[in-house]
């Protein structure tokens, strides 16, 4: 956290929390989501500004109930996850880097969705594959330690991973790919993905 931030909650540590103005994408852009944006449910508008994007990426956090947060000065601006609390790009020198731009450098477990989505647990971080980056990934697959064709692969989701072993190559290692329902994401990794007000 910024020492900026630190001062300011020191100074003004009951400011009334924010709630429905910021946003992250299935692909990691940060979104301003405006009165408009939200009584219509659209997604706002991409924050573009590099050091706007830093700051939130710095000030990034989580509380006790899963409700991912920006600490914005004294304020807490809570964010609507679209996916998941992170989103994780390929790079060729790290391998996997968040949108916040942390190297993903220890994955200790990969799941793939019922929809076809890959997540990646590490670090105490649970993250979602950008869907640009997913085919990438997909050839780095194995199942019972072959490379796994599309067809098998499908009806390895259709079978909720009872066909076969799957797996990832990833930094000469493998890992084991473990089938996962998207519906019970959010309750398994206890992250909110619209957080509320406290009652």
């Amino acid at each position: 956290m910024d020492a900026i931030v630190e001062q300011a909650l020191a100074k003004w540590p009951n400011v009334t929390h924010c709630y429905g103005w910021l946003a992250l994408d299935a692909r990691g852009n940060w979104r301003m989501r405006n009165e408009h944006a939200q009584a219509h449910d659209l997604p706002g508008d991409k924050i573009t500004q590099p050091a706007l994007r830093g700051f939130i990426n710095r000030n990034y956090t989580s509380d006790e109930q899963g409700r991912w947060y920006f600490q914005n000065g004294p304020q807490r601006v809570y964010v609507d996850l679209e996916v998941a609390p992170y989103i994780a790009h390929t790079e060729p020198t790290y391998g996997f880097v968040l949108q916040t731009g942390t190297h993903l450098s220890t994955i200790d477990s990969v799941w793939l969705s019922d929809s076809g989505k890959l997540f990646l647990q590490g670090e105490g971080k649970f993250a979602l594959l950008d869907d640009r980056d997913l085919t990438q990934c997909l050839s780095k697959l194995l199942l019972n330690d072959e490379n796994v064709a599309d067809e098998k692969l499908m009806m390895w989701l259709e079978q909720q991973g009872a066909s076969g072993a799957l797996s990832l190559q990833s930094d000469g290692k493998k890992i084991a790919v473990n089938y996962i329902e998207e519906a019970v994401i959010s309750e398994q990794f206890k992250f909110v993905k619209k957080p509320q007000p406290s009652i």
